[in-house]
């Protein structure tokens, strides 16, 4: 995913997606040891979408209680 798609997502739907990522990237790894993957930028891509996911999240709880 790209940042303007992070930006876009709302906190409840940033947190579903985050799960499904990670779920996702266990299989992946699971599934590594077994045989290797045909695509190994996979892990890359999902580790840095879901960094990126933990880092707005991060912002949007920072913005909440600035506001309170």
């Amino acid at each position: 995913m790209k940042k303007y798609e992070i930006a876009a997502l709302s906190k409840q739907e940033l947190i579903d997606r985050l799960k499904e990522l990670q779920n996702r990237l266990a299989d992946i790894n699971f599934f590594k040891v077994i045989e290797q993957p045909q695509n190994p930028m996979v892990f890359r891509n999902s580790k840095r979408d879901i960094a990126r996911m933990k880092n707005r999240l991060h912002q949007l709880g920072a913005a909440e209680s600035a506001q309170v």
